[in-house]
């Protein structure tokens, strides 16, 4: 065998690798309620508008969580667009209980602006955060969200044109910023909305 290919090998093992433990962890949290699930915390990013918020100006309302990017092609923009319709298909008064937010991976790109411009495209009261390398890192690790760049063949290593492998979860969390639950790539709107609403009935 040669070394190019057992390199290769080893690189998609590594993938599959990540991608299993991910899983396997998530898994743990799936069916958990309670709040129990070391998942969310404190963080500081920069809100579409220029300001400086944490997770207490969040306090008191449901948030619905997406972590990515907006040069996304893809998955992104069908999660958020999952998001808001399923805001949109709730009861009114259980939908403005919940505040979707959506959190970048890609702080070198994603700027107020950018931002401030992309997420009413998905739901007129989506909040979206940025902020500093370390400030958009610790966030991500506190929601165990996995991010990696990555950079196209052929392209040198200072390309724009780069693309961020990431973790796709949508994550609900309660009133006082406590994990509930996360809901797979692929949840239908109808599905997500049912999945709020209960979880907004339940725990008030």
């Amino acid at each position: 065998m040669s070394k190019k290919s057992l390199l290769a090998i080893l690189a998609i093992a590594l993938v599959l690798g990540i991608g299993l433990t991910y899983r396997l962890m998530m898994m743990g949290t799936e069916t958990q309620s309670s709040g129990a699930a070391a998942i969310g915390g404190p963080f500081e990013l920069v809100n579409q508008d220029g300001k400086t918020v944490t997770e207490k100006d969040f306090a008191g309302k449901y948030m619905l969580i997406y972590f990515g990017y907006t040069y996304c092609p893809d998955v992104c923009p069908t999660e958020l667009q999952v998001m808001g319709d399923a805001l949109d298909l709730m009861p009114a008064d259980l939908a403005n209980e919940v505040t979707p937010v959506f959190f970048t991976v890609d702080p070198q790109r994603d700027t107020v602006e950018g931002m401030k411009a992309y997420v009413p495209n998905f739901h007129e009261r989506m909040v979206g955060l940025t902020g500093t390398v370390a400030q958009t890192t610790a966030a991500a690790k506190t929601f165990r969200v996995y991010y990696a760049k990555s950079i196209p063949e052929g392209e040198p290593e200072n390309t724009d044109a780069y693309l961020m492998d990431h973790s796709s979860f949508v994550y609900l969390m309660d009133r006082n910023g406590q994990f509930i639950r996360h809901f797979n790539y692929g949840t239908t709107p109808e599905d997500m909305a049912k999945g709020v609403s209960e979880a907004v009935k339940k725990n008030g």
